[in-house]
């Protein structure tokens, strides 16, 4: 694996086989596994990997303040801060408003 850093430090890009990808920016997953699939840095061994989450049948019902207040509950997401977890990608999904077809964010807590 390689890694290339922009300007102030940060790790922007990565290649997980073979091709470039942004490390720590869900998308819609297009191949097996989940609805959404986003690519992170594990601190301990330094490689790419990739994580897919999210049902493929269900929808994210995101402006539904009570289906939000129980999925934050179901998943402890206040808890969550292991960036190599598919818990803590599907708890910030609202975040990213591109994936779900939305306009605004959602943020919880």
């Amino acid at each position: 694996y390689t890694f290339e850093y922009i300007n102030d430090g940060k790790l922007d890009e990565a290649e997980y086989q073979g091709r470039k990808v942004k490390l720590n920016k869900p998308k819609r997953n297009s191949g097996k596994g989940g609805k959404y699939v986003v690519y992170v840095r594990d601190p301990k061994t330094k490689n790419v990997k990739k994580l897919t989450f999210g049902a493929r049948g269900m929808s994210v019902k995101l402006k539904d303040p009570k289906r939000r207040k129980s999925f934050v509950a179901r998943h402890k997401c206040k808890e969550t801060k292991d960036k190599m977890s598919k818990r803590y990608w599907a708890c910030r999904i609202g975040r990213y408003p591109h994936l779900f077809g939305g306009k605004q964010r959602y943020t919880w807590w």
